[in-house]
């Protein structure tokens, strides 16, 4: 195969995408296919679509009446019809890394256990898929309450909230490329832990790892509804518990509400609606029973499912966009869900082959037995799970811009029913699609009528289409469960449409460029706190620029914000925007799609910063009574990580308090701090950075490379300590390290300055000279980032110590200047260290 280089490959994909450097960059950087020094083997997307093409065709040859190569390939290419999402893209046909082809699982102790033993064993688990590149789910329902009896020394148990912190611990220990673990964490609102569950994100700098979400059951909301009292238990939803607890609901669901309104967390899973229609939960007893869902929400699995995601571009079925002879090409729709559906149980193949190739290289790691076995067994596990269902997601994306090309306003009941009709029409399709399959090569391996007959999903697929229920009872299904609606941030900016679901954000946005206010003809429009200077220039939504096109708008032209304004005005994207839409009709939308998705819908609804608690509550009790399987609210400006007294009397400081902290930050050094300890990889290298604060902020930071034979040599459960400020025999000052070893006594490396490359060292006390004299945190990182220095190894210092620092940034902080590379938003935010776009969810990290 043919190196490529990084730059050949971004000029090649610039111009396959039209000039969208935004498209460009993301599938160079995320989706080219790679080897594991980096080197690049594919041009342009068209590469990629006959990789997969390739791939797919191979299985096709398989089974009776196969898709060739070129067909498969006119489906994918250009991202126009079918667009296989995340790890399926990066991993057909890829034979440089040994990783799943899954985008999510959910794993569970089968047992019930919450042993010590048993609670370890969730924590490996979830580390060994995480770094296999694939998101995971559980739940933490069986954990008993704080308090409880245990028969060990403890005497009583701990309960949720410390476990939690560990799960989010290992998430965020393991990443690559920049590209964090992605966590969700469950637990049950019949779980006496439920409130320190509910409330444990409020602290900054806890559970920053993973996504919540409380199961709230039909029993509860009514509670809720009638102010009544609610029982909760443990063992949950035991006939004969160990542990009761009596609460009023509206209390705790006060709670929820507000830690929602507050910091977007918890989302809300409605448990009883996500079982009573799971087609898969009528094959509990066979070891499909639903226990959580993947970090978005939008697959509810079983312990060791998992789940592969193809999304249909719904824009590419409007014939004559945006005219008044617009209109959905139901025919041709109907022709690619189906295949769409094929390709997806061809991926299940596929997906076989990547995981016996993790059996063979975990049988020829050099560990020893014991302790391949939990990962040899994991995997074995899965393995079995998706031959006997044969689980898929097949959904969609630019619900928004298609909506838009018929000249139908996303949230009118018109566009709601029409989006409803185009669902049914998906169901319907791929339903038959894998009932055709079940003929040609055989249904799941559990597959049985009788179970799955009062069903609501499938008695409603037979209102719809009764000879498709007779020949699914005759035949079987190939696949237990096929339908989701997921994110697809990075999907939609390559298709160039709306994400998801979703409504577009803004039709037109502005953009910043940075420039050199001392070249020719440069237009300085901004200039930043740091001194660099900006020029703004306005972005067209591709399909807005698609109805300008239309209706005989000049595209190239400068337009004036009131002309701007104006011509949205008069598109189909007006009174259309995720900010300006009727908020419960979304709700209403997302409940009637709902009941054409067998899985579940990933969606956020987006409230402006001035949205009361209250519509908050009533977006959430509308979402149950519609049907909803679960929903998050995000409300805009709040901050996902608060800062809570522990007293909890006060939960933010306002702004003559930190002020006034930050004039009290000691300039003269203190003798001893506190100290983190906080570890990385950059380019492959494992680095090391102590960072000395004071009043939990960041006051000084000396980093360098860990465990060679210059570095340091520190244990790996070592993430904390003091850094002591002494003189040696000599009296030169030099800082030294403390912590406490397995048995409690004090061991100390002396001479930090010592044991890092001197050139770092100065670097160091450059950045700490910043940092002690009370730079925000956000803007110290951000003149870390542009520091021109001509060593490359300096360079991945550099970068060490941005990310080192980038985690004490406060949850939720702005940033000025930065525009979403997927939406084009300017609400991004930073939060757990990494970028965080407030409208799509897109998130850059490293």
């Amino acid at each position: 195969m043919e190196k490529i280089t990084n730059q050949q490959a971004y000029e090649e994909t610039l111009h396959y995408f039209k000039g969208d450097d935004l498209a460009a960059r993301v599938w160079v950087t995320k989706y080219a296919l790679k080897d594991s020094d980096g080197n690049i083997y594919e041009k342009t997307p068209d590469d990629m679509h006959q990789r997969i093409a390739s791939e797919v065709a191979r299985i096709e040859k398989k089974y009776p009446n196969p898709l060739s190569e070129a067909e498969i390939f006119d489906l994918i290419k250009d991202f126009k019809y079918i667009i296989p999402q995340g790890s399926p893209m990066t991993g057909i046909g890829n034979n440089f890394q040994i990783a799943s082809l899954s985008n999510c699982f959910v794993i569970g102790n089968g047992t019930n256990s919450d042993s010590y033993g048993s609670i370890m064993k969730i924590d490996e688990e979830q580390v060994q898929l995480m770094k296999r590149r694939g998101g995971v789910g559980h739940d933490l329902s069986y954990i008993r309450p704080k308090g409880s009896a245990v028969k060990n020394s403890a005497l009583t148990s701990t309960g949720l909230a410390p476990f939690m912190e560990r799960y989010s611990n290992s998430t965020r220990e393991v990443a690559q490329d920049g590209r964090r673990g992605a966590l969700m964490l469950s637990v049950s609102i019949n779980h006496p832990d439920s409130e320190d569950f509910i409330n444990a994100k409020l602290e900054q700098g806890k559970v920053t790892g993973a996504n919540i979400s409380v199961k709230i059951d039909d029993k509860f909301m009514k509670a809720v509804k009638t102010n009544s009292e609610y029982q909760q238990k443990y063992p949950i939803y035991s006939k004969n518990p160990k542990y009761t607890k009596t609460i009023f609901a509206d209390e705790i669901w006060k709670k929820i509400v507000h830690n929602a309104w507050k910091s977007a967390e918890p989302g809300i899973l409605f448990w009883d609606t996500i079982i009573r229609e799971s087609i898969p939960d009528c094959y509990a007893d066979l070891g499909f029973e639903t226990v959580s869902t993947n970090p978005c929400g939008e697959i509810p699995l079983c312990p060791y499912d998992s789940c592969r995601l193809i999304a249909i571009n719904l824009y590419s079925y409007v014939e004559n966009p945006f005219t008044k002879e617009a209109k959905f090409n139901f025919e041709l729709f109907k022709k690619h869900a189906a295949y769409a559906q094929r390709m997806m149980d061809d991926i299940i193949d596929l997906e076989m082959e990547k995981i016996d190739a993790i059996l063979a290289k975990i049988e020829k790691d050099p560990e020893n037995e014991e302790i391949k076995h939990t990962e040899r067994q994991l995997w074995e596990k899965i393995r079995k799970k998706t031959l006997q269902g044969r689980r898929t997601g097949v959904g969609i994306t630019a619900e928004g811009d298609m909506l838009a090309a018929l000249n139908l306003r996303y949230g009118s009941k018109e566009a709601n029913d029409f989006s409803v009709e185009v669902h049914k029409t998906l169901a319907l399709s791929a339903y038959r699609s894998s009932v055709e399959m079940a003929k040609e090569r055989g249904a799941f391996e559990v597959f049985d009528a009788e179970k799955e007959k009062n069903n609501p999903f499938i008695l409603r697929l037979k209102e719809a289409d009764e000879s498709l229920y007779q020949d699914m009872v005759k035949y079987g299904r190939r696949n237990i469960a096929l339908l989701t609606i997921a994110p697809t941030g990075s999907t939609s900016l390559m298709s160039q449409t709306t994400s998801g679901i979703e409504p577009v954000f803004l039709p037109v946005y502005k953009r910043r460029r940075k420039v050199n206010p001392n070249d020719k003809d440069v237009r300085v429009d901004f200039v930043d706190e740091v001194g660099d200077s900006w020029e703004e220039y306005i972005v067209f939504h591709h399909h807005f620029k698609t109805w300008m096109q239309v209706n005989g708008y000049d595209i190239s032209k400068n337009y004036s914000n009131e002309e701007v304004q104006d011509l949205i005005e008069k598109s189909p994207y007006y009174k259309a925007t995720s900010n300006d839409i009727d908020w419960l009709s979304k709700v209403e939308m997302q409940g009637a799609i709902q009941k054409w998705v067998d899985h579940s819908i990933s969606v956020t609804i987006n409230i402006p910063n001035e949205a009361t608690e209250e519509l908050v509550n009533q977006l959430y009790i509308k979402a149950w009574e519609v049907g909803c399987k679960g929903v998050t609210v995000y409300r805009d400006g709040s901050r996902s990580g608060v800062l809570v007294s522990a007293d909890d009397k006060k939960e933010e400081k306002d702004e003559e308090e930190t002020t006034s902290s930050l004039e009290a930050f000691p300039t003269k050094r203190p003798q001893i701090l506190e100290a983190d300890v906080v570890r990385f990889q950059n380019n492959k290298e494992k680095w090391i950075a102590f960072v000395g604060l004071v009043n939990g902020r960041p006051y000084e930071i000396f980093t360098g490379l860990a465990d060679d034979e210059e570095g340091i040599m520190l244990p790996r459960w070592v993430n904390e300590g003091l850094i002591i400020k002494n003189r040696d025999e000599n009296g030169v000052s030099r800082y030294d390290f403390q912590f406490k070893n397995l048995r409690g006594y004090k061991t100390t490396i002396e001479g930090l300055s010592h044991k890092f490359n001197p050139e770092f060292w100065n670097y160091a006390k450059l950045i700490s000279g910043t940092l002690r004299h009370g730079m925000p945190i956000e803007n110290v990182v951000e003149l870390i980032n542009r520091l021109e220095l001509d060593s490359e190894s300096i360079n991945t210092w550099k970068a060490g110590v941005a990310r080192a620092l980038k985690r004490y940034i406060p949850d939720g902080t702005e940033v000025d200047g930065h525009k979403c590379s997927n939406c084009g938003s300017d609400q991004v935010v930073y939060q757990e260290g990494c970028l965080i776009c407030k409208n799509c969810g897109n998130s850059k990290c490293g």
